[in-house]
């Protein structure tokens, strides 16, 4: 395989997240970032896993289209509770009726992951890494207390796992504990090293 030099083409990350733009930083590489422009929603009968990948490839998609000749990538996160969809809580009451529910259970966390090549017509390579995540039966004052330390109400499951989140688990299973907070970095690099991008070697401008 020839590896490039990143200069050639742009890397863009298809979101608004200031948590996936961290993990990005983690990589070293120079990007910039573009909110992508599409409706968030489940389709009928739509699993955790295809709602991820495929609003993951949507985001690639509508923000590709601004950006020639660059590599996009399209990242999203659901979290399953039971085969329920959790979503984002957006206030204190809804994270305390997600994390209640979550206590002494399981969540499965599905995040979706596209590289988009806009050089090469159909260039999308994309897939989906889970990240299991047992909770700690809580306490409703435990609940309380750890919402008003972290307010995670901007984050699916309701919980900064890179903050005092952490405290609510029991244990976690997964390759990649990144891909907990919304970007699979070891999926990233293979797929970047896919497209002739070394990460390790790569040296910034």
């Amino acid at each position: 395989m020839v590896l490039i030099h990143l200069t050639m083409k742009q890397l863009i990350l298809a979101s608004s997240s200031t948590y996936r733009a961290a993990l990005l930083r983690k990589l070293q590489l120079p990007f910039v970032t573009d909110s992508p422009r599409i409706e968030e929603h489940q389709y009928p009968q739509e699993s955790a896993a295809n709602m991820a990948l495929r609003l993951a490839q949507e985001k690639a998609r509508e923000v590709a289209q601004r950006h020639p000749n660059s590599l996009v990538i399209g990242s999203d996160q659901v979290p399953s509770l039971n085969g329920e969809v959790l979503k984002k809580p957006g206030n204190h009451t809804n994270a305390v009726s997600q994390l209640t529910k979550c206590s002494g259970q399981t969540v499965s966390f599905y995040t979706g992951l596209c590289l988009l090549d806009t050089a090469q017509s159909g260039g999308c390579h994309s897939l989906v890494e889970q990240f299991d995540v047992k909770f700690r039966v809580l306490t409703l004052r435990q609940i309380e207390h750890y919402l008003q330390r972290d307010q995670p109400y901007d984050c699916a499951g309701s919980f900064k796992a890179e903050g005092l989140g952490i405290s609510l688990f029991q244990s976690l299973s997964g390759r990649d504990p990144n891909t907990l907070i919304g970007l699979p970095l070891i999926a990233l690099q293979e797929l970047l090293h896919n497209q002739g991008i070394d990460v390790l070697t790569h040296q910034s401008p």
